[in-house]
């Protein structure tokens, strides 16, 4: 084995932290602003994508707020949207990119990671449906949502989804809403298409087994970024202007090893996800939609059920969840000691306040863990009634750590989505969180690069070269300039 002393020092333009959606993106989107850019990218698996990215550990919706009700709140009686248009340009500006990429050679065949799968809302009781009905009255009237349908036909909805309508009674009180243009994305074979780019047309390979150990600071100017080859056993220290994290949940555990004020405050909260995978091809042949429906009263907004049309590793699915676990690692391929590592004495205080404001999620999770085979089926059965136990098994999918924070009463909040902490000075930024995370990808690094940056983006040939690559990034958008878009979109995207 090779002396652990080893040192070596390079560097670097940027260096990224993990080798998922969000690094291979921000590192595709920096080589095209400028291509003699450093990057590095370290790993501490051996292959990209598969953490958070990888196709079994996340839902594969193209984000869009076309079916996910909690993007459209219900307020003093009223639902808004104005979430939900925020979701849909970001997904719609992740399309633009990965259609330019088709445009410039960069990927050949874009079916291999995005196929068109249409997205629904189902809901029953009355409650439910006055309020399916008043988002899908909200949302008609704007151009980004008038494709929507509506009914509370149960023909139709035999039509949309059998697998959930038949069987069922005209008498019960059951709506449901549609848009055709919805998306089942493969974000890990993505990932390893970016990557694939990043090694070939700019000679920007990742390496793999280098687990990040600390990040210092470095003359004030640069970042040290000390790493362990798991195969040599060295250690190896690289010098950079900027420093991305990505790792997925393992992103807090670095960040809290940098001295930047930004970081203080933030803990974790780590959830495991389960799906019911059907095993019938019969079955899964019978649907080919993405079905969201509400989550319980004191559920969580990612404990929302789904029945989703999934594709993996070339081969169609049906998978229905998710169920929640808990795990104290913050990665699939974590440590168990992950949570407690993570407790500071800069956030004590929110963790404790958290989890006191957060009851129900801790009631919700235990119920989770009880649940058998069984009980898992019977969630099933309230969408598929004629879910047959032996055709359906669980998968573990992947572990996200919701994000906690101080609040403005220095107590503590659970947040749902993702955040980007940053230093001032924009040369070390850290995503947390989770939801809805890959689908909005080229947004949040586009909002990273403006911050690490700005003198590329923001430069003429850059405000060029944004308008060819994302139109409606960081702009008003216009109807014509969005189904402008979404006509080119889908032409390349061959959806």
């Amino acid at each position: 084995m090779a002396d652990s002393s080893i040192t070596i020092a390079k560097d670097y333009d940027l260096i990224c932290v993990g080798a998922g959606i969000m690094s291979a993106t921000l590192a595709v989107m920096a080589k095209l602003f400028d291509p003699n850019m450093k990057i590095l990218i370290l790993e501490r698996l051996d292959d990209v994508a598969l953490e958070s990215s990888a196709a079994w550990n996340n839902a594969g919706t193209g984000h869009s707020a076309l079916c996910e009700l909690n993007y459209c709140p219900q307020e003093n009686g009223k639902v808004s949207i104005e979430k939900a248009k925020d979701i849909c340009n970001q997904f719609e500006v992740s399309k633009q990119f990965w259609s330019y990429l088709v445009s410039q050679g960069l990927i050949e065949k874009p079916e291999d990671f995005i196929q068109n799968v249409p997205h629904h809302s189902w809901v029953y009781g009355e409650d439910n449906v006055d309020y399916l009905k008043q988002r899908y009255e909200a949302m008609k009237t704007h151009f980004m949502f008038d494709t929507i349908e509506y009914t509370d036909r149960l023909e139709k909805m035999k039509e949309w989804f059998p697998l959930i309508a038949n069987g069922r009674s005209s008498e019960e009180k059951i709506a449901a809403s549609r848009i055709e243009r919805g998306t089942e994305v493969n974000y890990g074979n993505l990932t390893r298409q970016l990557f694939s780019i990043l090694e070939t047309e700019f000679n920007t390979k990742v390496q793999t087994h280098h687990e990040v150990l600390d990040i210092d600071p470095d003359d004030g100017v640069e970042w040290s970024v000390i790493a362990k080859d798991l195969e040599t056993n060295q250690k190896k220290y690289y010098d950079a202007q900027h420093v991305f994290i990505g790792a997925g949940g393992g992103s807090l555990l670095l960040l809290q090893k940098v001295e930047i004020d930004e970081k203080e405050g933030y803990g974790g909260f780590p959830v495991s996800g389960e799906w019911l995978v059907c095993n019938n091809e019969e079955v899964i042949n019978q649907h080919y939609a993405k079905v969201y429906s509400k989550a319980g009263p004191d559920d969580p907004p990612m404990s929302t059920p789904h029945l989703d049309t999934r594709f993996i590793n070339g081969k169609r699915e049906l998978l229905f969840g998710p169920f929640a676990g808990f795990s104290p690692k913050f990665l699939k391929e974590g440590s168990m000691f992950d949570l407690f590592k993570s407790i500071k004495l800069d956030n004590i205080s929110p963790m404790l306040g958290a989890f006191w404001h957060n009851l129900p999620l801790t009631k919700y999770l235990i119920e989770q863990l009880a649940m058998s085979h069984e009980d898992r089926m019977d969630d099933l059965r309230k969408f598929y009634k004629d879910a047959k136990s032996e055709d359906w098994e669980i998968k573990v999918a992947g572990q996200r750590v919701q994000i906690i924070k101080k609040n403005e009463f220095e107590s503590g909040e659970l947040q749902f989505g993702t955040e980007v902490v940053s230093s001032k000075d924009g040369s070390i930024t850290c995503l947390l969180g989770a939801s809805p995370g890959a689908s909005t990808a080229t947004h949040v690094m586009l909002n990273v690069l403006d911050k690490a940056f700005p003198e590329i983006l923001n430069s003429e040939k850059g405000k060029q070269l944004r308008k060819e690559i994302v139109p409606t990034w960081n702009v008003e958008v216009t109807e014509e300039l969005f189904r402008e878009q979404l006509k080119i979109s889908e032409e390349k995207l061959k959806l």
